[in-house]
């Protein structure tokens, strides 16, 4: 470990034992935010790309629930973020986090390896292979010594599983639904890793059940079951001005969020299945 990290979680300790953080009620302490978990968030990963690049490459530009703030710059180059855009990337990640949970935190498990209790997926790769990594820790160290919400047990709710059938009868049907000046989805998601319209064999017009399976264990890592606009399968063709990605390759599908498409969509996400769309 470096002598700059082991700074940084001596300085936790000393914070956190001093006499004015022991209140009835421990919340989320902005200055240890700033000073030690923040700057995780400028860190290089060794280069551009999927989990090399810092977090604020990605979660700077995208409509992500990590949305951070538009970084400055010192006349030397030096990256940073005003406190008043600080006080702004702390109220995000405290969005993103359970008091005195860290290991239900989505800040925390989104990164990290699946085998060590994360996320199934991350768009940006997995950059923490185990929870004894020292970046984990000082974040679980500033979630884990704040109290956990009195209602915590309103936390537990498992939200519902996303429907195969529902998948399979009417959401495939969008992929395959042009629309003006748009190219299907088809296209672009028809291979490799994020290819969760796979092309369908020339002596047919529509996937079978084992391709439609193939299908949906894709496109289930870019949805997380209840939220639609923490899932990437709905933000990223959406609109930014309503809450979508920055940047998506093909186009904007969806200019609202009161688009049929998009209400169906969100509703499925969240266990809400509704009727097909007649195409």
């Amino acid at each position: 470990m470096t002598l700059h990290k082991t700074r940084n979680i001596l300085l936790i300790v000393v914070l956190f034992c001093s006499p004015n953080s022991l209140s009835a009620q421990r919340s989320l302490n902005f200055k240890i935010f700033r000073e030690t978990v923040e700057p995780i968030f400028l860190q290089p990963r060794g280069g551009h790309g999927p989990s090399i690049s810092p977090c604020a490459s990605c979660h700077i530009n995208s409509g992500t629930p990590l949305k951070l703030q538009p970084l400055q710059e010192t006349e030397d180059g030096q990256a940073y973020w005003s406190e008043d855009q600080s006080r702004q990337n702390f109220e995000v990640v405290s969005r993103l986090v359970v008091p005195g949970q860290p290991e239900r935190s989505r800040l925390l498990r989104k990164p990290l390896s699946v085998a060590a209790g994360g996320a199934v997926f991350h768009v940006g790769g997995k950059f923490w292979q185990t929870q004894n990594n020292p970046e984990w820790q000082l974040i679980a160290t500033w979630v884990g010594n704040s109290d956990a919400p009195a209602d915590l047990a309103a936390l537990e709710t498992t939200p519902s599983p996303l429907d195969f059938n529902f998948f399979q009868t009417c959401v495939q049907q969008i992929f395959l639904n042009k629309r003006e000046g748009r190219m299907e989805c088809t296209n672009c998601h028809g291979s490799g890793p994020r290819g969760f319209a796979q092309t369908i064999p020339e002596d047919r017009s529509y996937w079978n059940f084992e391709e439609s399976r193939e299908n949906f264990e894709i496109i289930k890592r870019y949805v997380e079951p209840g939220y639609p606009l923490r899932s990437r399968f709905l933000t990223h063709p959406l609109a930014p001005e309503d809450g979508g990605d920055n940047y998506h390759s093909g186009g904007r599908r969806w200019f609202s969020k009161e688009d049929p498409e998009w209400k169906m969509l969100a509703a499925w996400v969240k266990g809400e299945n509704g009727r097909c769309l007649s195409y």
